[in-house]
């Protein structure tokens, strides 16, 4: 019998992608036809809403608004079943039984590639829900409605969803652009000082990575960022949603290599998330990370004093704690472990060369992190004292 040769099949395609952030207010008003325009098509769609309790606890009065915006907009799309409400936070993506929730509902419901399930929450219920809506159906419509600074500036403008699994952030997830994004600064009027704060380390982080005529801008907003009655925090929101997408535009959306900009302040704060059994919001963890990552910038020599007091001494004004007992001790070494992990085997951090331009190194001194875990210490307390 003649033996046969090897053969292979190669094809290659390429996928555009294209979504569109918009920025409205009143976003459920019968008078405001964003919403319905948006899912309109051929077909009289489901429509599907997972909602954070906290939202619906500060806004009292919104599945009926969301109930009687449908009725309003019959012809157009219909609610498939009354709005799920759960929990947000972090605990969203660590109990997996929520997740399982959506992924029935889509079951229970009949909702299909032609639907759209619409998360409206933070961060956290945004990735969750995202993840249920890629893997369901291989796919379904997803429309993210962000209610915090940190999810309307980054995380939720963004093409990342997932949960967390075995102890690690994001270990389960999909790269799932979505339908689009609706961001509305009403939402955020109703956030406790903590979330309003926390979304402004990922301006910062974007800036200091990307653009330092915005870390002066922040520098001189500082203190009209922390009123809420103040347009600061929309043009801060803008201009960093603005510099997520047009990075994801630029180069690797998807996170085929072991690049990560964006992660700035990151490794270490995805592991004190963990390490605080996630009691420190996100925000306040990337702020940290942010504080150490400078630091051992200086220390290695990258960046001056001057600027690193200048990046410090903005992160103090900001609110924010330079150091927590957590940061200390061995236990934070694992984080680069598994930011190498995640990242496909190859350690790849973001420093900084100067303020506005970042670095990347492929290895990190673990006496120089204690170091700038030591440095930080002795800030924050004399800080304190002061």
């Amino acid at each position: 019998m003649k033996k046969l040769a090897n053969k292979s099949i190669e094809q290659t395609f390429s996928v555009p992608f294209r979504y569109q952030v918009f920025f409205t207010k009143s976003l459920f008003s019968t008078s405001n036809e964003l919403f319905a325009q948006l899912v309109k098509g051929d077909k009289l769609p489901k429509v599907y809403f997972v909602l954070d309790e906290g939202l619906v606890r500060h806004h009292p009065n919104l599945i009926t608004e969301i109930e009687a915006y449908a009725q309003a907009n019959a012809d157009t799309f219909t609610l498939c079943a009354s709005p799920l409400v759960v929990p947000g936070g972090e605990y969203i993506k660590n109990d997996q039984r929520y997740f399982q929730e959506v992924l029935k509902a889509t079951h229970t419901y009949g909702i299909d590639r032609h639907s759209f399930i619409v998360g409206l929450g933070g961060g956290a219920l945004l990735d969750m829900v995202g993840f249920a809506a890629a893997i369901a159906h291989r796919g379904i419509r997803h429309i993210r409605i962000p209610t915090t600074v940190l999810s309307q500036n980054d995380s939720g403008v963004g093409v990342k969803n997932g949960i967390n699994a075995y102890g690690k952030k994001n270990y389960l997830g999909t790269f799932a652009p979505p339908f689009a994004v609706i961001n509305d600064p009403d939402f955020l009027q109703t956030l406790e000082e903590r979330d309003w704060r926390s979304g402004i380390s990922e301006a910062l982080k974007v800036a200091l990575i990307k653009d330092a005529s915005f870390f002066v801008w922040i520098e001189q907003q500082a203190l009209d960022l922390m009123d809420k009655g103040h347009s600061a925090m929309e043009e801060l929101i803008f201009r960093c949603a603005q510099m997520h997408l047009d990075h994801i535009a630029s180069g690797d959306p998807f996170e085929t290599g072991s690049s990560r900009p964006l992660d700035f302040g990151h490794w270490a704060a995805h592991k004190l998330e963990h390490l605080t059994d996630y009691k420190i919001r996100h925000g306040e963890a990337v702020a940290i990370g942010i504080a150490l990552d400078t630091t051992y910038s200086f220390l290695s020599g990258r960046i001056s004093e001057n600027e690193l007091n200048r990046v410090l001494d903005l992160i103090i004004k900001l609110g924010f704690d330079l150091y927590v007992p957590e940061l200390s001790g061995e236990t934070l070494l694992e984080g680069l472990n598994e930011f190498r992990e995640h990242l496909g085997g190859e350690l790849t951090i973001m420093l900084l060369d100067k303020i506005g331009s970042g670095v990347e190194v492929h290895q990190m001194d673990e006496a120089l992190i204690f170091r700038a875990v030591e440095r930080l210490n002795e800030l924050q307390l004399a800080y304190q004292k002061a």
